[in-house]
């Protein structure tokens, strides 16, 4: 994966940036979401969703 992706962001209202590429885990299953975001974040993933749908 490229991490250039990983390092762009957006700047937000109240100046505060945010990765433009971020994880959803909505539809991983409870059982495999702590690893899939274990492994995102050695990636490099910062930005993590994790609002219930």
């Amino acid at each position: 994966m490229d991490n250039k992706i990983l390092s762009e962001s957006f700047m937000l209202s109240n100046g505060v940036r945010i990765p433009k590429l971020g994880l959803g885990t909505w539809m991983i299953d409870d059982d495999k979401a702590a690893e899939a975001v274990r492994r995102a974040v050695e990636i490099g993933y910062r930005h993590f969703d994790t609002a219930q749908g």
